[in-house]
């Protein structure tokens, strides 16, 4: 997790990320402030679940707004890789920091760094585990494609990784009008056993089929959310284990709060359920809880 210096709304992620909202609430300080402490509420959280967070401190300069969102420009594997992404947004780019990888290097085995930044200069875009879904034990990426997840770059990380790409188009009505969601996890959360998806964004029932018969032949208990409850950032939500092997499931409040009784009952089946209050990283941030965590599947060192 990355802890923000100067947490603000970007500009260049609002073209196509209509999560985003402008807020007069305050200064640019106060902005900050106010991310800070949702950043710290969260991580205080985790740690009292027993899980165990690597965090790094955001530098003023270059100014990276969105920074508190790492799990877009760089992965964790179990293999002992590590991958780089091409982001949308040029701001967004010097997010990527090697001395973030070299201080993990110091805990976990790393054999290998893998770059897909050239795709950038062919304006082709996979924005990480924002863009990729990733059911590890199958071998299986979910990605619903839009402007920052594109079938190129999608198809040489599969063919490199070995993996299948279950792709799909994913909507939202904005202004009566069908909008792509940017990015694949503001729709959909993956865990181990179950998949919480909003198939009502799926306009094509083609897609939506073979969507649902992907998670139904891996095992996957599939938890339906309404459009409604996607912009309270119910698919942005994240499924984690504590150092004790407990299961976690880990979301913001307003997503947590958005949820009626039988999903409530269908995902505390499968971890516990873990909120924290995120109402500012979301609103200018366009992003969540799942947002704000990368997962580490590195080999720690002995």
């Amino acid at each position: 997790m990355i802890r923000p210096v100067a947490f603000h709304m970007n500009e260049q992620t609002a073209v196509n990320n209509f999560y985003q909202k402008a807020w007069d609430g305050g200064t640019e300080e106060t902005i900050q402030e106010k991310a800070l402490m949702e950043f710290e509420g969260l991580v205080s959280k985790l740690k009292e679940e027993g899980v165990e967070v690597s965090i790094f401190d955001d530098t003023p300069d270059p100014a990276t707004p969105d920074s508190i969102f790492p799990n877009n420009w760089v992965s964790f594997h179990e293999d002992g890789m590590i991958r780089l992404y091409p982001m949308f947004a040029p701001n967004r780019r010097a997010e990527r920091r090697d001395n973030i990888l070299a201080k993990l290097k110091k805990n976990f085995k790393v054999m290998k760094v893998k770059s897909y930044a050239q795709w950038e200069d062919k304006k082709a875009y996979l924005e990480g585990t924002g863009s990729l879904l990733l059911d590890r034990q199958n071998n299986i990426a979910y990605a619903a494609l839009s402007d920052r997840t594109m079938e190129d770059p999608l198809n040489a990380w599969c063919d490199e990784i070995g993996y299948k790409a279950v792709t799909f188009h994913a909507n939202q009505t904005v202004s009566e009008a069908r909008l792509p969601i940017y990015h694949t996890n503001v729709m959909m959360a993956l865990g181990e056993k179950f998949a919480v998806v909003c198939m009502d964004c799926i306009d094509d029932d083609l897609e939506k089929e073979r969507l649902e018969d992907s998670l139904a032949d891996t095992g996957k208990e599939i938890i339906e959310i309404t459009e409604e409850q996607v912009e309270q950032f119910a698919g942005n939500m994240i499924q984690v284990e504590s150092k004790d092997g407990n299961r976690l499931i880990v979301m913001s409040s307003a997503a947590y709060h958005s949820l009626d009784r039988v999903q409530i009952r269908s995902l505390s089946a499968h971890g516990k359920l873990i909120y924290a209050d995120l109402k500012v990283i979301e609103m200018l941030g366009g992003g969540s809880a799942r947002c704000m965590m990368s997962e580490v599947f590195l080999p720690k060192k002995n």
